[in-house]
């Protein structure tokens, strides 16, 4: 008998801001899926020090399955990581994450959203022109493993890019509404 997955169980999924408490969990997903992650402290540090900062993570039943962070400056977003536990992606819970931190950006008053990609990362840019991000220039030895450029792309927070993105029926209900790519490093829609 096999368990129905996260996706076929969005109705249970909560978005909530990231704590303290959740950051060996984000660090085990980074170490999963980046092959620069980032430390403990680096999260420790942007959860205390850094006031631009916004990070949530994505839960069903207890589980952390991914998280997103981003800088919210002036009326602009932008995601310094977005990822989803090895074992989860591919389900849509990247689109799912991806529209969330979408929907908060624009309800704490962005009105621009950016990050930067691998230019490798065929999914990931396919995932975010879906959500209307277009590519405005290329970040040239971004990723310091191996010195990979970063595509850079921009889109305009509008409801209607995650409203229709978001599947039929009942979205996973939204938690605490506060707040790549190495923000799509790791993101497999």
């Amino acid at each position: 008998m096999s368990h129905p997955s996260p996706i076929e169980r969005r109705e249970t999924l909560e978005f909530r801001i990231m704590k303290v408490e959740d950051i060996d969990a984000i660090v085990a997903i980074e170490q999963e899926v980046f092959a620069a992650p980032w430390t403990a402290e680096a999260f420790h540090n942007e959860l205390k020090q850094n006031m631009f900062a916004k990070y949530m993570v994505m839960e069903q039943d207890g589980d952390i399955l991914g998280y997103g962070g981003m800088w919210l400056i002036v009326d602009e977003a932008h995601v310094t990581n977005i990822a989803i536990r090895e074992r989860y992606q591919g389900q849509g819970l990247g689109k799912l994450l991806l529209g969330e931190m979408m929907k908060t950006a624009h309800w704490l008053g962005a009105k621009r959203m950016t990050l930067e990609v691998r230019v490798s990362n065929e999914v990931a840019q396919r995932l975010y022109r879906r959500f209307g991000f277009e590519p405005s220039g290329i970040r040239p030895g971004y990723y310091s493993d191996n010195m990979e450029d970063a595509l850079i792309m921009w889109a305009d927070l509008e409801p209607e890019v995650w409203t229709r993105q978001e599947p039929a029926g009942s979205p996973a209900r939204p938690g605490n509404r506060r707040g790549a790519s190495r923000a799509a490093e790791g993101e497999q829609a």
